[in-house]
């Protein structure tokens, strides 16, 4: 029979199958519900929401200010930390 001859090929993947098939409801079994899970997480899950919220609102009514005298954005920052003058000249 070609039926059978296949299943024999296959007998591998069949038991592997079976095996996670097992396995994952064991897991399933054992783990906690996810009201249990979400009531253990609801602190940060509700501080990331109101970060994440401020975050866009704040981008929303502060949008960032447009560069002046064509100098790239930092580039004063990095300066400073580099010891560089400001301007080219030196503050002695």
């Amino acid at each position: 029979m070609d039926v059978s001859k296949k299943l024999q090929q296959l007998k591998f993947h069949f038991l592997v199958s079976a095996i996670f098939s097992l396995l994952f409801l064991f897991l399933l079994y054992h783990s906690p519900s996810f009201v249990t899970i979400l009531s253990y997480f609801w602190p940060l899950l509700l501080s990331t929401a109101v970060f994440l919220t401020s975050v866009t609102v704040l981008g929303q009514i502060s949008p960032p200010e447009s560069e002046t005298s064509g100098r790239k954005a930092g580039e004063e920052l990095i300066g400073f930390v580099a010891g560089q003058p400001r301007g080219g000249e030196a503050d002695y």
